[in-house]
């Protein structure tokens, strides 16, 4: 029997860089621009280096982040990327400095919101009236206590019982710990739970190989469809209930 849903976040709750068109027309550069001036401006307080430079490591910093992400299943915190970014640059902030740069980055979500899927509102809320809800997130740059934040904004934060953020248990997907952790938050078992994202091999893969059953959602983008085993698929966030119910 099915007693629990868990939630991926980024293109499955809000819409990942939909705060793009937001930042343009306000007249501010994208986020990897900005995140790298940010650490430009810093920098320079200190030692004269250039932007191309900063870029340059910034980039490398990011491409070793995605490999321990993608083959470990670890996300660095973004205190943690951008030290291994400034002893790249053989740079070292004073601690206030270093606190300030790091709050610039992980709060640039709450500055210009990500768009919140159309309909996702009424569903999540009825959905947490019959079966327990918890969210599973990989941290990116937006850590655990942003996300909450965003979800608060959207009056949706209280639906559920608990949160899975791999800043604070140290794993992202499709880490076992990750499965486990939110199971254990919920008082289930992982094959009583059913698992909701938009990435085959995270989501649908990820949840299969623990015992959870999963579906897929392309209400934001359609990455995996022609080719899921998902246990069910919806583009329209009124299909869900059934598709659990069914599932249940």
């Amino acid at each position: 029997m099915i007693k629990g849903l868990t939630f991926d976040l980024w293109d499955t709750v809000f819409i990942d860089d939909s705060d793009e068109a937001k930042r343009e027309a306000a007249g501010r550069p994208t986020k990897p621009v900005e995140r790298r001036q940010l650490v430009h401006q810093f920098i320079n307080k200190h030692k004269p280096v250039s932007l191309e430079m900063v870029t340059a490591v910034y980039d490398a910093a990011d491409a070793a982040f995605r490999k321990i992400w993608h083959e470990q299943f670890v996300t660095w915190t973004v205190h943690e990327r951008l030290s291994i970014l400034l002893k790249g640059l053989k740079v070292e902030l004073p601690e206030n400095e270093m606190t300030e740069l790091v709050r610039l980055h992980e709060e640039m979500e709450l500055e210009f919101k990500p768009d919140f899927i159309a309909g996702v509102h009424d569903p999540i809320r009825t959905l947490s009236e019959k079966y327990k809800l918890c969210v599973i997130s990989d941290t990116i740059f937006s850590p655990g206590r942003v996300l909450r934040e965003l979800l608060a904004s959207e009056n949706i934060l209280e639906f559920f019982d608990g949160f899975v953020f791999s800043d604070e248990i140290g794993y992202s997907k499709p880490h076992p710990e990750v499965f486990k952790n939110a199971a254990q938050i919920l008082g289930l078992q992982m094959n009583e739970l059913v698992h909701i994202g938009d990435r085959e091999h995270n989501d649908i893969k990820g949840a299969h190989k623990h015992g959870l059953k999963a579906v897929l959602c392309t209400a934001a983008i359609d990455r995996d469809s022609a080719n899921t085993k998902a246990d069910g698929m919806f583009s329209d966030y009124r299909d869900l209930h059934k598709i659990i119910d069914d599932l249940a």
